[in-house]
């Protein structure tokens, strides 16, 4: 069932995050279940908050970074757009129905009591921090998902080792096709789920 392979991924999408996002997509996907990011679909004729709580209602598991909640330089506002998904996410989880009270939550931090300034309702809640980190990413979210899921999974090492050589592998296939540095680096989030599917697919084929 889809539901119960879906992860839900709440995090900022600025160029800055980058490095933080693709090991968090990857790892989910190596570990056999499906990325659910706003970012999936172009669709400028649906409203992108009803195509958030579609992707809520559709996934079991999620995954929410609250570390760029704070604003960066003097005038600039606070980013709400993450806690505001974790609200609709526990609200959903809280009065939905039997399927959505069964729903699992991954809060990420990049330190661990940091989110209590901002929202000290949250305390009591397990925060995984990942000290902004791409390594601790793979192992944090592999390590929930594990635990969450009940699944048999290859280490963070490996994980992580797997990650950069797709990275690697990948921009050379890229390359190869006449892509920039620049153009991988801007690769759009359903083309990049795509060839991580597609690479993690052909490594999982006996050889022969």
């Amino acid at each position: 069932m889809a539901f119960d392979r879906n992860v839900f991924v709440n995090c900022p999408f600025d160029r800055a995050y980058r490095p933080l996002l693709r090991p968090l997509m990857f790892t989910i996907l190596a570990l056999g279940l499906t990325p659910r990011i706003a970012l999936e679909t172009i669709d400028s004729g649906q409203p992108r908050l009803a195509r958030i709580i579609d992707l809520i209602r559709a996934a079991r598991y999620s995954v929410h970074d609250l570390s760029r909640l704070r604003a960066e330089q003097p005038g600039d506002f606070f980013r709400l757009n993450m806690p505001f998904e974790l609200g609709l996410d526990l609200g959903c989880r809280t009065f939905g129905d039997s399927q959505q009270q069964g729903k699992k939550t991954l809060v990420l931090e990049a330190d661990a009591h940091r989110y209590r300034h901002a929202l000290s309702d949250m305390a009591g809640f397990d925060i995984e921090a990942h000290g902004d980190s791409p390594r601790q990413v793979v192992a944090a979210v592999r390590r929930w998902l594990v635990n969450a899921c009940g699944l048999q999974a290859p280490g963070p090492t490996k994980v992580w080792g797997d990650f950069n050589d797709f990275m690697a592998d990948d921009a050379d296939a890229l390359k190869a096709d006449g892509h920039s540095d620049a153009d991988i680096d801007d690769l759009a989030v359903p083309e990049l789920i795509a060839r991580m599917q597609a690479w993690l697919a052909a490594r999982a084929r006996p050889a022969g």
